[in-house]
Formats: structure tokens, sequence, C-alpha cells
């Protein structure tokens, strides 16, 4: 089966665009907004509405596979591309990408997705969003050609096992919401709440005493509204912000590290980008420290590598200095979704922790395509998305793993 059309359509993504350097410089929030001026290059204000760029394979047979193309919450920031705006691209999807698929054949998924990954025009390559978009539907039109569940054709073309039961998710949650909060934890989900922290003086306290007093209440609230036998992990995201609060010491920042720890009990505590440097080498040199300093001090809190941890590469990087417990592959900065593949399934052969994760700007579609990235690779757990909602986010991706899972026990 071939490609007959390539059909672009905008659409909307499922949350926002921050400027992470302006909010961690001291951006002053109110409500959903921020004021002051934009820092990072491409924004035109410190919180934006996010759009993405569906991309539509019309098939010689009249089916139809897309793929949407979107990138993170937090763009530009930590050598990510540039924010993605889909009125800049769209005359390269029909001047560069669409002649490249038009009249190819759809089965061979892998090598499909890697050359399109890897093509460069006027010695760029395409933007991240766009590769990752034209992927998905790459993968969408395989499954569709050979009449099986996507998560099958990785499986098949990866040479890798589907997993047989659901993967663990972690609860992509607000900071703020308690209702939201009890509804996660009546749900059960494995992970929670994420969230995420940017600023020092309102949600860590200058001397970090509003996170630690947050993270016991997320404890208490577990214990209170959850079932007995319910034993989740609290993760947090605090975007380098403990770094900040502490000026980069090490042991400081460890020693912050273990309040939390205590305040998270009886619950285990994951944590998501300590620090942030100002370069990937910085970043990857400050978390192997601060990964030592921890098994040092006896501070069993595993940490999570996102920020500067954008590309295959980079997860590479950062296991062979032992930088951290777990990465975070970020689906849409990895460009072609292919290397969301391959970035889980080298962490697994090289025993690193993995979450296949993402961003709240996704879509439903992207979404589930995740989720059968993450049935065949085999996680140890994903973030859900799209949206900070939580809910429908955890109804796209269970619902998506239960049906394929079942269809998957039914081919077998």
């Amino acid at each position: 089966m071939r490609i007959r059309q390539v059909i672009c359509a905008r659409g909307r993504a499922g949350y926002l665009h921050l400027d992470l350097a302006a909010i961690r410089g001291g951006a002053r929030a109110d409500g959903g907004i921020f004021h002051g001026d934009p820092v990072t290059p491409g924004f035109r204000r410190i919180a934006e509405a996010a759009e993405i760029l569906s991309i539509m394979l019309v098939l010689d047979d009249g089916q139809v596979a897309f793929g949407d193309c979107a990138d993170v919450i937090f763009a530009g920031a930590a050598g990510r591309d540039r924010i993605f705006r889909p009125a800049d691209h769209e005359a390269d999807v029909a001047e560069h990408v669409a002649p490249l698929l038009v009249g190819r054949a759809v089965d061979d998924f892998r090598r499909n997705a890697q050359a399109l990954d890897r093509c460069t025009f006027g010695g760029a390559r395409l933007h991240t969003a766009i590769r990752y978009g034209v992927t998905q539907a790459l993968l969408h039109a395989a499954a569709l050609a050979l009449r099986v569940p996507m998560a099958r054709v990785l499986g098949d073309q990866y040479a890798c096992t589907p997993a047989t039961a659901p993967i663990p998710l972690l609860a992509n949650c607000q900071n703020n919401d308690l209702m939201q909060l009890d509804r996660m934890i009546l749900k059960r989900v494995e992970l929670l709440p994420h969230a995420y922290f940017t600023s020092v003086e309102n949600e860590l306290g200058l001397r970090g005493e509003k996170l630690v007093a947050w993270l016991a209440a997320i404890a208490r609230r577990v214990r209170g509204v959850g079932d007995a036998d319910y034993r989740p992990r609290l993760h947090i995201d605090v975007y380098g912000t403990i770094g900040q609060m502490c000026s980069g010491r090490i042991g400081e920042i460890a020693d912050y590290i273990e309040q939390l720890r205590q305040a998270a009990q009886p619950y285990p505590l994951l944590i998501e980008s300590p620090l942030i440097a100002a370069t990937r080498a910085a970043q990857i040199e400050a978390f192997a420290t601060l990964r030592e300093t921890l098994r040092a001090k006896g501070i069993a809190v595993p940490l999570i590598a996102d920020e500067w941890c954008n590309t295959l590469e980079d997860i590479r990087a950062f296991s062979a200095a032992g930088a951290a417990d777990y990465v975070q592959v970020k689906t849409p900065d990895l460009g072609g979704i292919n290397n969301s593949v391959e970035a889980v399934l080298y962490c697994r052969s090289v025993g690193m922790g993995v979450c296949l994760g993402g961003t709240g700007n996704e879509t439903d579609h992207s979404a589930r395509i995740c989720t059968h990235v993450g049935l065949a690779t085999q996680p140890d757990f994903m973030l859900t998305k799209p949206g900070l909602g939580g809910d429908e986010a955890i109804m796209i991706q269970s619902n998506e793993m239960a049906r394929t899972l079942a269809l998957l026990s039914q081919a077998a």
C-alpha cells in the first residue's frame, strides 16, 4: 500500500506554551498568565496557547493515517527546538515532506521513519514537531496496511516483545487542585501527581518550606482517601528550582531532597530535574555528582533526567556517566517517534530506568500512538497526556492499552 496524498490541518494542542526562562527569572503569575516580557527566543508572551499541525496520509485504498505535530510546554528550553507554530511550517511540509512521501510504500515503518527523521533541507533538519507528527502518521499507515495494532508493527520491526499487562501510569496533574488529586487517588494511578514547580518563592518557598509542607499534605491525602492497599509512588517535577534555591550547592540540594523524602513517607519519592545547568555537559556532571552524594548520604530518592536529555544521543551520554536513575523519553523532543522506540529499548538494554513521557501539549491521537510505543517497548511507566487534567488522559491511555492488549492476546 502506498501514500497517494498528504493533507495538513491546524489544530489545538492539549495545553499551553510557557517561557520557562522568564518564569524562573521571576515573572509574576496572575491566574494562568504571567506579567513581564518573554525571554526565550520565539515567544511572543510568557504564556501562549499552543497549536498542533495534523498530518494526514491518504493511502491508495482511501484509508487515512494521521499524526499530530506538537512540541513541549517549555519549548526552546535546555537545548530544545524553537517554539512550534504550524503556520511557520506548513510550507516545509508541502515543499519538502510531501514529495518524499507521495508514492512511498508504507509497510516498512522503521525504514520510512528513519528516512524522514534524518533528512535535511538547506543543511537543517525539520523541526522536531514535524518529525514527530509525520512519523506518527507513518506508524499509523503501516498498521492500517498490515492490518495489525501499531504495537504489533513495532514489536515485529524492532524485534521486541509487546507487554501482556498495562504499563503503569504517572498522572500529570496540577499542583493546586485537590479535587483532581482525589480523583487520581480513587482511580489508583500508580504514580502521582507529577505537577510542576517553576518558582522558588511562590512554590518552594525561600527555604523550601512550602514544597515540604505540600508534599506532606499529598501523602496525608493519599492515606486518607486511598484504599488501604493503595501504595503509589510520589513523583514531582521541580524544573531546577531546588538547585536554584540552593545556588547549585550539591550537598545542600541532597539534604533538601532528604527533607522531601521524609515528607513523602510512607510512599517512595522520585524527583525529576532537581537542577538545570547551562549546558548538557554541566547538567550531566551535576546530576552524576548529586546522584553519588545521595548514595553516600543514604538518601533513597531516584533522580529523573529531563532537561538537556532531549535526544537518543543525550540519553546515551547520561547513561554512560551514571548521571540518572531514570530518564524521561520526552517524545516530541526526540523528533521521529522511531527515536522514542529506540531510546526506551536502549535504556532497558543498559538497565537504566525509563519513563515514556511527553507533554501536556500533545493530542488524543499522539497519546494513543505513544501508548502503542509503550506497550511495544515496556518502559517502567508512562506519563499521562494530553493536558494536565488527569482524567481524560488516563481514560485515553488506559482504554487504548486495554483494547490493544485484548487484540494482541487474541492474535497470539
